[in-house]
């Protein structure tokens, strides 16, 4: 399984409850898409993940840009998943991005907004924010691999109900 998170916004810690925090001690993977904001919300989400792949956001203070890049890529679940918090451009930005890193999947954040967008030969998909959704629902993403390639998973709200469903096809 892979756990995927953004904006997390705290200074506090990694502010992960209920389903949210289960899929993060249980996940093979968990990619965060950016702005923990403290040490201390990128320190605790290092300490619950085996596997934590992340990059820093615009609300990132110094010592957490200093500790994480802008965008990487991550291979899991047999897809290529780039990352980063935003990209100019919108929807074709993210795509150009995506496809500029041979990704399957684009993983974004910065809106807090939970969306799935399929454009033509990629997906994106910002998981939202679990501890600060600024007027958006609550969201956490969770993919399964398939047996016959690929992922499928959901955007979740903190108990674990599904808001909108995810398939990614490697190319």
């Amino acid at each position: 399984m892979i756990a995927i998170f953004s904006d997390t916004h705290s200074r506090r810690g990694h502010e992960l409850e209920d389903e949210a925090l289960t899929a993060a001690r249980e996940a093979d993977v968990v990619v965060h898409a950016g702005d923990f904001t403290s040490e201390a919300a990128l320190e605790d989400f290092q300490r619950e993940c085996d596997r934590f792949f992340a990059v820093h956001g615009n609300a990132d203070s110094a010592a957490v840009r200093e500790r994480l890049p802008m965008a990487r890529v991550v291979e899991a679940g047999g897809v290529r998943i780039a990352v980063t918090h935003r990209q100019d451009g919108g929807e074709t930005g993210l795509a150009m991005f995506g496809r500029s890193r041979g990704a399957d999947l684009v993983v974004f954040g910065h809106s807090h907004r939970p969306t799935v967008v399929e454009a033509d030969d990629i997906s994106l998909l910002n998981p939202g924010s679990h501890a600060d959704p600024r007027g958006n629902r609550p969201g956490f993403a969770v993919l399964e691999e398939r047996d016959d390639g690929g992922l499928d998973g959901s955007i979740r709200q903190l108990d674990g109900t599904p808001i909108e469903s995810v398939a990614i096809r490697p190319a």
